[in-house]
């Protein structure tokens, strides 16, 4: 009898698996098209080895989801300094006519769509194992190592957990997500074999795992974690050196945890496939923006002029930075999250209880046995025009009530970031931002901008229902 468990991966596994029309179509187009890069790097008078590589490659890509990935291995020769804009231009020149969207990640290598499919052109160093110059050195070796071990079955397991991780959102390595490569989870399956055992791993998670499929640090296990901080670690077959699970954040990799749990327990297509959140009208909105006993404040910057990978590293820099200001000044917030078009509309939210604070706040100093802080302390507020009263001693410690800075949170806002936030630790770029076009919304004035764009609607509409699609 087939288990509801092993009914919904059937399912899931012959949606995601290619037909054999789509692959062939695929990797005639991966041929054509490394053909053009060779071209175009022999006209730039480079002499550089062209390969596919990634998903396509290993033949662990998602049915209608195919990413082609072109490496150019180029000679050690090639100066750091020329890398990134010499390949660019042999790659500008092998997909001229089609959508050219630069990325980067140590350096810029080139997305573009081509026949509604995406394509990276990556450039790379041709070096030995180990040898490596530039973070994507590695990759050929990745592919040369994993083909021969990835036969159909784990092909499939690969499918699934691929899809199973990007149906949570917990797929990509990215800045964006901070989540599970495609060659994490390869690695995964080839370790624990199935998708459903790596599930059963993720759900026993009971603390900090080092997984050494190689078994470069078979009984130095101690010097592995000396090695290496993160909180999951999967040792990179081609470079021990490397940590292959590095970009995962911790809170993804608890989502993992809980989403296993949840799945193992009543499996269903909804974890692989989740249904779009439906907006929320105008009205609802404005109903549960006045229901919801807290007061929303929205950040909204326009176009940041950066890379995305760039740009969400900023992002989430200043959003760390900001809740610490305002943490600093008493504003404690309930939650807070930051979104991005990575065209034109970036937007933070601060989600505080109140919008304004007493002028008076209770302020603890030292314990008495601390003789020289306490002296300093009488020093700072004797006498001081923000003491209101005090000081005095209370429950063995030194004690004053004194003046707010700043009681209300816009103002607050208003006044830290008036030259771009710098100095609270707002980044650069975001910085710019700031002084150029920041608007201050509270509440419901952002229903207009709602109203305008859909997405951002969409986005806080799940920021308001607050829970993961999948819980039920």
């Amino acid at each position: 009898m087939v288990s509801g468990l092993e009914r919904v991966c059937a399912t899931v596994l012959k949606r995601v698996t290619p037909s054999p029309k789509e692959k062939k179509d695929i990797l005639a187009l991966a041929e054509e098209l490394s053909q053009k890069v060779m071209t175009a790097a022999k006209e730039a008078n480079v002499d550089a080895e062209v390969r596919v590589e990634g998903s396509v490659a290993k033949d662990t890509w998602l049915s209608e989801e195919p990413d082609i990935d072109i490496f150019m291995r180029v000679p050690t020769t090639m100066p750091r300094k020329a890398f990134g804009t010499i390949c660019l231009g042999i790659a500008r020149a092998a997909t001229e006519g089609f959508e050219q969207i630069e990325r980067f990640a140590e350096h810029p290598y080139l997305e573009s769509v081509v026949d509604h499919i995406r394509v990276n052109i990556v450039p790379c160093y041709k070096v030995g194992k180990g040898k490596w110059i530039s973070a994507t050195d590695r990759t050929p070796f990745h592919t040369d190592y994993m083909k021969p071990l990835l036969d159909q079955k784990k092909r499939g397991e690969v499918r699934l957990l691929k899809k199973f991780m990007q149906g949570i959102g917990v797929y990509g390595a990215e800045i964006k997500v901070g989540g599970f490569s495609g060659y994490l989870c390869e690695l995964l399956i080839l370790n624990y074999k199935s998708f459903v055992r790596v599930l059963r791993w993720a759900a026993d998670w009971k603390e900090r795992r080092i997984i050494d499929f190689e078994g470069y640090y078979e009984e130095r296990e101690i010097e592995a974690e000396r090695i290496f901080e993160e909180p999951l670690v999967m040792v990179d077959p081609v470079d021990k050196g490397r940590n292959a699970a590095a970009a995962v954040r911790k809170e993804r990799l608890d989502e993992l945890i809980v989403v296993a749990r949840a799945f193992l327990k009543r499996p269903d297509l909804n974890f692989f496939y989740p249904k779009p959140t439906e907006t929320l009208s105008s009205e609802k909105l404005t109903s549960v923006l006045r229901s919801r006993g807290s007061t929303l404040v929205f950040l909204k910057l326009g176009r940041i002029e950066a890379v995305p990978d760039i740009l969400w590293g900023q992002l989430y820099k200043s959003q760390r930075s900001l809740r610490k200001m305002l943490e600093q000044n008493d504003f404690s917030a309930i939650r807070d999250d930051v979104w991005s078009d990575e065209k034109s509309l970036n937007m933070f939210i601060f989600e505080v209880e109140h919008p304004s604070l007493p002028v008076i706040k209770k302020h603890f100093g030292p314990p008495l046995r601390k003789r020289i802080e306490c002296e300093e302390f009488l020093r700072k507020h004797l006498e001081a025009a923000h003491t209101i009263s005090g000081p005095r001693v209370e429950s063995g410690r030194w004690v004053v009530e004194m003046k707010r800075k700043h009681t209300n949170i816009v103002s607050l806002f208003l006044e830290k970031l008036k030259d771009g936030g710098r100095r609270v630790g707002v980044a650069e770029r975001i910085s710019q931002a700031v002084t150029e076009d920041l608007e201050v919304l509270v509440g419901e004035e952002v229903l207009e901008l709602c109203s305008s764009n859909p997405e951002f609607a969409r986005f806080l509409t799940g920021y308001l229902k607050g829970k993961p699609k999948w819980l039920k």
